[in-house]
């Protein structure tokens, strides 16, 4: 049975990451390792406030699974064991890990998953003035950009970078930064600048109003959405989801819950927290299911963990064994 050892790490951002809740200057990941004598299954989760997440909890709700994971606890139990979220997500893809390196076949095989190919990532501009984003735009030169809005004066931001980045294709993130009083405004920009997908723009839980309005373009939800008992809610509401391993406390869920919405007739996005490729490569299992992928973590950070995943700009490259899978 699989001994458990679970760490805290701290990776640089280059520069800032600002979205409509504050900033950050380093990710902080917590890594996990389920060692069987040479073999080892290892998972990156990422704790986040917004879901009552903290360093110090998640860390110990891994920890506490040691004992249950020697007994012989295995991924199927795993999910009635544990509630969704980063702790049962690190887990969830240590022992994915595992299994595929005790089989000696990759995990899409073990998944009943094609298997992934280089696919194009969004790359995601930093909330700010629009002057600055707009700046960021035109430097990066990316063929898919992520803006983060959800403040007053989102509709000059946008105008700014399509501007500053006239082919570029668009998709935005309010972070539930939007309010019944400046939405359809909003909305209606997000269409004027071609953005293709607006994420979460009222607050989870406030949300019933995307039902009663137009929607002049697709909207996805995120903080909304987290496993498939969530799912029923939305409908009507949104045209897509983000599926984020963190939220949906693993990839055993993240597959159900993206099966279940693409029969509901909901588009999917790929996405993540602020993490290493680690974190990103079980992601990646998934993008051959999804019209959007936002697995540009790694991209954000001053220093990624070696080995990582492979990037040429925008385009990712599935990871190899040494790395997850």
């Amino acid at each position: 049975m699989p001994a458990l050892d679970a760490f805290v790490e701290r990776f640089p951002i280059r520069g800032r990451f600002t979205i409509a809740r504050g900033s950050k200057t380093e990710a902080v990941v917590i890594l996990a390792e389920l060692r069987e004598g040479d073999v080892v299954g290892r998972g990156e989760c990422v704790p986040y406030a917004r879901y009552g997440e903290s360093v110090e909890g998640v860390l110990a709700a891994v920890a506490a699974m040691a004992a249950p994971l020697a007994a012989g606890l295995d991924r199927r139990a795993l999910q009635e064991r544990m509630p969704p979220g980063a702790a049962r997500n690190a887990l969830d893809c240590a022992l994915w890990d595992l299994e595929a390196k005790r089989a000696g076949v990759p995990v899409h095989e073990l998944a009943g998953l094609p298997a992934p190919e280089p696919v194009v990532t969004a790359f995601t501009i930093s909330l700010d003035t629009p002057e600055t984003m707009a700046q960021a735009a035109a430097a990066c030169g990316r063929p898919l950009l992520k803006l983060k809005l959800g403040m007053p004066g989102d509709a000059g931001r946008l105008a700014a970078v399509r501007a500053a980045a006239p082919g570029a294709r668009l998709v935005v993130d309010a972070n539930e930064g939007w309010t019944p009083g400046d939405i359809a405004e909003n909305l209606a920009a997000c269409a004027e600048a071609g953005v293709e997908l607006v994420e979460q723009p009222l607050p989870a839980g406030a949300d019933a109003l995307l039902a009663e309005i137009a929607r002049p373009v697709a909207v996805c939800a995120d903080e909304s959405v987290h496993g498939r008992d969530t799912l029923g809610r939305l409908i009507g509401r949104y045209d897509a989801i983000n599926v984020k391993l963190d939220k949906t406390g693993g990839l055993t869920e993240a597959l159900a819950l993206a099966r279940e919405a693409q029969a509901a007739g909901l588009d999917l996005m790929i996405g993540c927290m602020v993490a290493t490729s680690l974190a990103m490569a079980p992601a990646l299992l998934l993008s051959p299911l999804a019209r959007f992928v936002d697995l540009d973590g790694p991209l954000l950070l001053a220093r990624d963990r070696e080995p990582g995943l492979r990037y040429e700009g925008s385009l990712v490259y599935p990871p190899e064994p040494a790395l997850w899978g």
